[in-house]
């Protein structure tokens, strides 16, 4: 598409919107919107609220942007408005975004598909705080919200069950913890781009992801040529079983001492952060693309699917 054809091309921006990951998804949202209009696209920034149908129909974009991160904007809820509205918008569709989400219905696609997880079950914030439900170390998170949002560690060797607050809900996800570096591989449409190592202080947790100097990303990773194929093949494998389009990113832990028999897939997001510290701008980048290419490419691809 040449840029005269994407001058006349109107892009919204959603992001924002009431989850968790609010303040990700404003960074990610200015920071794309930015980069469109450097690309000759006629943007609007729309930050999503219950008045966002409203907004929308009356700003009569040809294409959405979807920046938001978290329930509602990124579990099939607003993809299903988009739907409904006859507007082409970016990322995965309705049951991709669901299904991901759902980390245990997610783990059901990827076991199905022969993709190795991690054991987990979901039980009441009540029996989670009462005993021990698997042998420690292990975590206890939300098993519908991203950005490590709402994670206890459970240690080796712990003598009580995690303390729970009234802010975590009321059913949560309790899983084998496992060990080793933190890898993560970009998908964009067929092909799986890099892989980069992930490096923090302890856990990676929301302050290491989105906090400027709170990790250290080498990408491509210092890894055995096995365990890189395996990535990027798990990825894509991924990405295809839930359905997901335009671009998603797998996160894998990978216990070196076990081979591959350590390489876990943890998760796939479906709409990755895209914020300066963020990984999917990094591993285009190292295949040539600049930021701007990245989110042109989105758009363009959310317009072939109309």
């Amino acid at each position: 598409m040449g840029k005269s054809s994407r001058t006349a091309l109107k892009v919204a921006v959603l992001m924002g919107g009431p989850s968790a990951e609010r303040e990700v998804s404003l960074s990610s949202g200015r920071q794309c919107a930015a980069a469109l209009r450097g690309e000759g696209y006629q943007v609007v920034e729309v930050e999503a609220g219950p008045d966002l149908c409203a907004r929308l129909s009356e700003a009569g974009p040809d294409v959405v942007f979807n920046a938001l991160h978290g329930r509602w904007g990124e579990d099939g809820c607003v993809q299903g408005m988009l739907e409904w509205m006859g507007l082409p918008y970016t990322h995965s569709g309705v049951l991709a975004s669901a299904l991901a989400m759902d980390k245990t219905r997610a783990k059901d696609v990827f076991r199905a598909a022969g993709l190795p997880v991690a054991e987990s079950l979901l039980a009441p914030k009540a029996a989670i705080v009462k005993r021990h439900l698997m042998a420690p170390p292990y975590v206890v998170k939300p098993y519908n919200e991203g950005s490590s949002v709402g994670v206890h560690i459970v240690a080796e060797g712990a003598n009580t069950p995690p303390q729970l607050t009234d802010a975590d809900p009321e059913v949560m996800m309790v899983e084998a913890y496992v060990p080793g570096r933190e890898l993560t591989t970009t998908v964009i449409g067929d092909k799986a781009l890099a892989v980069t190592e992930i490096k923090s202080e302890g856990w990676y947790d929301y302050h290491a992801k989105y906090v400027a100097g709170g990790s250290h990303h080498v990408v491509p990773a210092d890894i055995p040529a096995e365990i890189e194929l395996h990535c990027l093949d798990y990825a894509l494998r991924a990405h295809e079983a839930l359905g997901c389009r335009g671009v998603s990113r797998a996160d894998f832990r990978w216990n070196d001492a076990a081979g591959l028999d350590g390489l876990i897939l943890l998760e796939v997001n479906t709409q990755p952060g895209m914020t300066p510290t963020s990984l999917v701008p990094e591993q285009a980048a190292v295949q040539g693309w600049t930021f701007g290419q990245l989110c042109r490419w989105m758009v363009e691809d959310a317009s072939c699917n109309r």
